[in-house]
């Protein structure tokens, strides 16, 4: 295996990282105005993300840095002909972060409501739009010869992609409801079981259809074994959350977003960025690969700080581990 497939096998683990982690965190927002009856339960949604909501985008970080250092034609390609929809996911994600840290700075009404509208908000929209731009590079999208981008942002909005938004939209909202089930105690406990539920169906059948609809287009035996995992790891978090394990629940429901995550991967290797004009402008591993001398000092890099990273990052999820419930929010804030 030459080390740009290598690379392209690390991005893929980065981003499936990345939608397992800030795939439930997303969920919360959203649930933040479809579970939460009022402020205090508002808060205890916010409290279960608050220690690790960072530290989950720094994967995103992660993953755009290794594309532009490993697949700088495939990087240029992307944000330039994403420009809008990437532009409003970045504006997204610098509301929410600062959204979180200034929600508790002034105990006005309107001062908290406005930015916990701005926490559902810019959650839900990022959420819909990763799945819509990784439907358009797995279906491919319009690149000449130059390897650039001359499709206009509506050429983006086609049946495919935005059933990919409406999949990931609940998938990562089912996700939460899970991990709320889990981090929860008491009455928001009960009814995020209830919600997850019903989200968990609706989310079975656009996944069902998203997922037969790119096996057909460009699928073979691996991404079908992927699709056949994501399916049966889906219905097994369904009956988990029903009987009311919450943590068998959640480890299907993170299964599901790493098998459907890895099954676009696989349906899109050895491209990058597929070209729906002409097969031959197609950028690769090969032709949108950074040189090998720069594959290998980025390999050692990754190998000393990526195990680093994962240590970090699981202390902090073992340490916040516990439940929360309204009981341990102040009835003053």
């Amino acid at each position: 295996m030459e080390l740009h497939d290598i690379w392209f096998v690390l991005i893929a683990v980065l981003w499936i990282g990345y939608f397992f982690l800030e795939g439930f965190d997303f969920g919360i927002g959203v649930l933040t105005k479809l579970l939460a009856r009022d402020r205090k339960e508002r808060r205890v949604l916010i409290n279960t993300i608050g220690p690790v909501w960072d530290g989950n985008e720094v994967w995103l970080l992660s993953a755009g840095g290794a594309t532009f250092a490993a697949f700088p034609e495939w990087y240029a390609t992307l944000f330039s002909g994403f420009y809008l929809p990437l532009l409003i996911i970045l504006l997204c994600l610098i509301v929410r972060g600062v959204a979180f840290e200034y929600r508790a700075k002034r105990t006005g009404e309107r001062w908290q409501t406005n930015w916990e509208n701005a926490i559902f908000w810019t959650s839900l929209i990022p959420a819909v739009l990763w799945g819509v731009a990784f439907g358009n590079i797995v279906r491919g999208v319009k690149i000449d010869a130059d390897m650039e981008y001359v499709g206009t942002f509506f050429d983006l909005l086609n049946p495919y992609a935005i059933l990919g938004g409406l999949v990931t939209l609940f998938l990562f909202t089912f996700h939460g409801a899970v991990f709320a089930a889990l981090k929860t105690a008491g009455d928001i406990r009960v009814r995020a079981r209830s919600l997850a539920l019903k989200l968990g169906l609706a989310t079975a059948v656009l996944a069902l259809g998203f997922l037969l609809w790119t096996q057909a287009a460009s699928g073979d035996r691996w991404s079908l074994m992927a699709l056949i995992v994501a399916v049966v790891a889906l219905v097994a978090a369904i009956g988990a959350i029903a009987k009311g394990r919450e943590g068998w629940s959640f480890a299907f429901s993170g299964l599901t977003i790493v098998a459907a995550v890895g099954m676009l991967f696989l349906t899109l290797f050895p491209n990058v960025m597929p070209s729906s004009l002409n097969e031959a402008w197609s950028l690769t591993v090969t032709n949108a690969s950074s040189t090998p001398y720069t594959l290998k000092i980025m390999t050692w890099c990754a190998g000393i700080a990526t195990p680093m990273v994962l240590l970090y990052q699981s202390w902090t999820y073992w340490v916040f581990r516990k439940r929360i419930g309204t009981q341990h929010i102040a009835d003053a804030h």
